[in-house]
């Protein structure tokens, strides 16, 4: 299920043949269970296989319907696949198959594309009508399958990697110099461009209908941020939460073989392994076997979590591997951004490669803690959000929580900050903001590293990205939005995926379901944060499944020695060499003083990441000096 690729010509010309060959095969490490095809004419697709479910077994596709007039490639798994199979079948259609696939390609035949909301799963979907000559095309809600195309007013060219999409003889590689603005500033905006001019991603919850006038995409979801869950009491909240997480798990676990999981001895990956170790003892879980992985920092206080790792272990009894962190030298980020024509990794995310190599001898799933600082962790918004509907008994309650926790001042200060003020109206709150902002030496950093010309690009994309509209809800929901409409999240998630695919891995998030997203959304504010208790209703529900010492740790590991280790020995590199490759991109003197400054300070900031990216877009243009 790991990979998909396509050429469709509208204007009738036939698809050269080996083109579709040639995609696939750039991407061939997305198909260790075989690579297919299939051909008509002016339209061309491919699959590569990773079978990830027993279903999958079964898999072949591309998959047609009985007259080939529809035809479907999928990267993905449906995790509501039963009750979705019941629903076809009740409509006396007839499967031919257990496979995901067969019941993606049965439900268009039945709904269309509304389809799409009786999916519950990751994927990343391209389905021909030969009947209509369209496209339609899809991607999960929180984008955790990659999905690249190009389109140049008669074909439309798409695959899982960007690489594949590059190397037809009609597509150039042109830098797209907006996106180097973003990533050389760290500051990100645009969540469907790539590096490169005419090349796109479809948005995550987005479908794409493409024909012979070209493609036209809509937002086909958003969490519903007028749900409200009200419960008299918060045994009700936390039991809520407690049997949707254990209900995401569970579907979330089918496999045919083992199912690995990164134990990272925090609150959120330590859960979901205590959940899973809970439901394969109920014989709830869909996997033969549950196996944990853990990166063994030795010495290194501030990124060892052994000891939290080692207590999981211990309380359920099951084994938690330790693994020695992935470095990788230089020459292996730049080869690989060249192959690959993308980013290539963070030291950061690239240390979890042998926990993926490793476990992908038994297992091609991995499940990851991913998702529980975004959308469990809370805000003190909650102070504006029970003043707003006037609800003072739950006022009361938190306001004597926090002084419990942290005293009257800093309570009195949070009631001001995250309530009175929130419910000022917006040109007072700006007006406020403006102010203390000139009055603090801790404003934007002003981006002096970056020319004139590419400063001004990037404020243009400030300017024309500034706008995006979020659906109005409660206040509490606010960090929420930002969260859900954040560029950087999206480019992350595809880095990661394309480092599991890469060792024979699927990765799988339970808690950034989008059923987890809009429970969320729906939960009052106090319930996500309590005092100095952050994520209140996820240790709450997990309070007889985990140990005490994982659910009372406030620290999180840091993890910036992966950088210094490789940044320290890079000062040629990046102060002399790239600077005079790249004079567009970069100040000499600006990017000196970063380095400058990067290794005179011995704390992690935004230097390390605009130093690893100025090196990795370097590595992604190939061409020194090509803009």
């Amino acid at each position: 299920m790991s990979g998909i690729a396509g050429i469709i010509h509208f204007d009738g010309q036939p698809v050269e043949l080996g083109q579709i060959d040639d995609m696939t095969s750039a991407m061939s490490y997305r198909g260790p269970d075989g690579i297919n095809h299939w051909a008509s004419s002016s339209v061309a697709l491919g699959h590569c296989l990773l079978c990830s479910t027993s279903e999958s077994l079964e898999e072949c596709q591309p998959l047609c319907n009985e007259d080939s007039s529809l035809v479907l490639v999928v990267d993905g798994r449906l995790d509501n696949w039963r009750e979705l199979r019941q629903d076809l079948l009740r409509e006396g259609l007839v499967l031919r198959s257990r496979s995901d696939s067969e019941l993606i390609l049965r439900s268009y035949e039945l709904w269309g594309e509304d389809c799409l909301s009786r999916f519950d799963g990751d994927f990343a979907l391209v389905l021909w009508d030969s009947r209509r000559r369209t496209v339609f095309s899809a991607r999960d809600r929180m984008g955790h399958k990659p999905f690249y195309y190009h389109w140049d007013g008669k074909t439309l060219a798409f695959a899982s990697d960007l690489a594949p999409i590059l190397a037809l003889p009609w597509v150039a590689e042109h830098l797209n110099t907006g996106m180097l603005a973003e990533w050389l500033s760290w500051e990100f905006y645009s969540r469907d461009e790539t590096f490169w001019k005419e090349v796109y991603k479809l948005q995550p919850a987005h479908r794409m209908r493409v024909d012979a006038r070209g493609p036209q995409s809509i937002q086909y979801w958003s969490p519903a941020t007028g749900a409200i869950l009200s419960y008299k009491n918060d045994d009700d909240y936390i039991e809520h939460y407690r049997e949707l997480l254990f209900d995401i798990v569970r579907r979330m676990s089918r496999t045919h073989g083992q199912l690995a999981f990164e134990v990272s001895g925090g609150l959120d990956s330590s859960a979901l392994f205590c959940v899973a170790d809970s439901l394969r003892q109920s014989g709830e879980l869909h996997a033969s076997e549950i196996k944990g992985y853990t990166l063994a920092f030795h010495g290194e206080s501030d990124a060892n979590e052994l000891a939290y790792a080692r207590a999981v272990a211990d309380y359920l009894g099951v084994p938690v591997l330790e693994i020695t962190p992935t470095a990788k030298p230089l020459d292996w980020y730049s080869r690989r951004a060249a192959q690959s024509k993308n980013f290539p990794g963070f030291p950061n995310a690239v240390m979890d490669i042998g926990i993926r190599e490793r476990a992908s001898a038994a297992s091609s799933v991995i499940v990851t803690g991913q998702g529980g600082d975004e959308w469990l962790q809370g805000s003190r918004l909650y102070y504006a959000e029970e003043l707003e509907q006037g609800n003072w008994r739950q006022l009361m309650r938190c306001l004597s929580i926090d002084i419990d926790s942290v005293g009257l001042s800093q309570t009195l200060h949070w009631l001001l900050r995250y309530g009175a003020f929130e419910l000022l109206p917006s040109s007072m709150r700006q007006g406020v903001q403006n102010f203390r902002q000139a009055l603090s030496p801790r404003q934007r950093q002003p981006r002096n590293w970056l020319p004139p010309s590419m400063y001004s690009l990037l404020q243009d994309r400030r300017r024309s990205f500034s706008g995006v509209q979020a659906e109005q809800g409660r206040l509490g929901q606010r960090d929420l939005q930002q969260y859900l409409h954040e560029a950087f999240d999206v480019h992350s998630m595809e880095l990661g995926e394309a480092t599991s695919a890469s060792c024979a891995m699927e990765e799988r998030h339970p808690l950034r379901s989008h059923r987890l997203v809009q429970f969320s959304f729906a939960l009052p504010e106090r319930l996500h944060l309590r005092g100095d208790r952050s994520k209140y209703v996820h240790v709450e529900a997990l309070r007889n499944h985990m140990p005490s010492i994982i659910l009372e740790r406030q620290s999180k590991a840091e993890f910036s020695s992966t950088f210094r280790g490789q940044l320290t020995q890079m000062g040629e590199l990046l102060t002399k060499e790239l600077p005079s490759r790249h004079p567009d991109w970069v100040s000499s003197h600006g990017i000196g003083r970063i380095f400058e400054d990067y290794t005179t300070f011995t704390e992690s900031d935004w230097r390390q990441w605009v130093l690893w990216c100025f090196f990795a877009c370097d590595s992604i243009s190939g061409l020194p000096g090509e803009q």
